[in-house]
């Protein structure tokens, strides 16, 4: 399934088909996920066209741990000469991404280090996350006969290399620095002089872009606009377990959730597992819409699994501290932006036109048995039975006519008697009938 996902977004990208000696790959901005598929899809590229050596001319201050190690073990696997070009900066995780190449060529002016893994916040995260990158960093300098305690000394500020790093301060090199200690294996200055140090012409080279497929899915799991489809999702769904029958509200819940694990799903964020425990929840939801009446344990049963998932689709493999807290933020701002949408929505939106218009137009409902009036004010102040779960719309019977109807402000259950409060234009309110 993957795969045809994968296709599908994949199929509108416009993918040199020249076949060079050399694919060189930008690696540029904020190390994320979407960088990490874009640089899987470009080695895989240069393996196809045969090429001889990927460059990755890097220019970062870093980002996430976990995708920075999925592009490290990437790097490593590839059988294809790998050669990182720092045109400006590999900081953090680029110095990590830098040091799984065999080759590295800095720019005149470069520099790589500071690679202590912090928070948004810039807050130095835990012993644990730190000995952990600290860790994966030395054994891949190691691997490709860099020194592994100068690039430790880039992710802890403790260890001390005498004339090198000094105790309390975190090891960054410029390109000459990086070149006398034997951190990279030649400066240049401009890209000719790199292509002629490698053996190539510029002519030789296939330059891998990030396509616009691959902007939209890195787009779509931006933690803020995750935090929006969720909140559309959540508040998309709950309106419609408060409304009869299936509506916009359903719709729009629906197609934010498909853009959400969509995206994550061809990431790789979101696995099988995710997606199973999101669709437990789902069906839950549908149980309570249209079978159970009432909102109780299947819809609760339901929000929680899909809260699951939603959090272990943002953490993704392997998690840091700093992911595990940016999951729960982003969970978090998710949820209190939909109750407060939840808030808005019951008190205000029974009188609103918008609710009128996406819900009773009043338009008549052929075979539903539905009777449409231009003079419903006359319904005001008469009794009747609620034919169907109010859940704040449904459908109500007066004088043997169905009429659909909003409840004021609580939840009707089918056969309660209720009262026409008032009419507004096309909308019947009513409440409980308490006589």
């Amino acid at each position: 399934m993957k795969k045809y996902l994968s296709f599908f977004f994949l199929s509108g990208m416009m993918i040199s088909a020249f076949c060079g000696k050399a694919t060189l790959i930008k690696v540029e901005g904020m190390i994320d996920n979407g960088i990490a598929f874009y640089i899987e899809r470009s080695i895989q590229t240069a393996k196809d066209n045969n090429s001889e050596v990927i460059i990755f001319e890097i220019n970062t201050f870093g980002g996430r741990v976990d995708s920075a190690t999925k592009i490290k073990d990437d790097i490593l696997n590839s059988p294809i000469q790998t050669v990182a070009y720092i045109n400006k900066r590999a900081i953090s995780a680029g110095a990590l991404i830098a040091l799984s190449c065999k080759k590295i060529v800095m720019a005149d002016g470069s520099s790589i280090g500071a690679a202590a893994v912090v928070d948004q916040a810039g807050e130095k995260q835990s012993e644990k996350t730190q000995s952990y990158f600290r860790s994966e960093i030395g054994s891949t300098a190691e691997i490709n006969g860099r020194n592994k305690e100068i690039a430790k000394a880039m992710v802890d500020e403790d260890i001390e290399i005498e004339g090198i790093s000094e105790k309390g301060k975190l090891l960054t090199l410029t390109s000459n620095e990086a070149f006398e200690l034997g951190m990279c294996d030649t400066i240049v200055h401009t890209d000719d002089q790199l292509y002629s140090y490698l053996g190539i012409s510029s002519s030789d080279v296939s330059v891998m872009t990030i396509s616009l497929a691959e902007r939209i899915v890195r787009f779509l799991t931006n933690p803020i606009i995750s935090s929006l489809l969720m909140t559309l999702a959540f508040l998309g769904l709950i309106f419609e377990v408060k409304t009869a029958g299936w509506g916009v509200g359903g719709t729009v819940g629906i197609i934010a959730l498909i853009l959400f694990f969509g995206s994550h799903y061809i990431i790789n964020l979101a696995d099988h597992i995710e997606i199973i425990i999101f669709l437990v929840g789902l069906i839950l939801l549908l149980l309570e819409i249209f079978v159970i009446p009432g909102f109780g344990l299947a819809g609760i049963l339901g929000i929680l699994a899909i809260f699951t998932s939603f959090f272990m689709t943002l953490i993704g493999d392997n998690p840091s501290g700093d992911d595990l807290m940016n999951a729960g933020a982003t969970l978090s701002s998710s949820f209190i932006l939909s109750i407060i949408g939840i808030y808005f929505m019951t008190k205000y939106l029974p009188d609103s036109k918008f609710l009128d218009f996406i819900i009773i137009r009043n338009q008549e409902e052929k075979g539903s048995g539905v009777k449409t009036s231009k003079h419903l004010t006359e319904l005001t102040g008469k009794s009747g039975i609620a034919s169907t779960d109010l859940r704040l719309s449904g459908k109500i019977e007066i004088e043997n006519i169905v009429y659909q109807a909003i409840s004021a402000n609580e939840y009707i259950n089918s056969g309660e008697k209720v009262k026409v409060s008032k009419v507004e234009g096309n909308k019947v309110i009513v409440i409980k009938n308490e006589e």
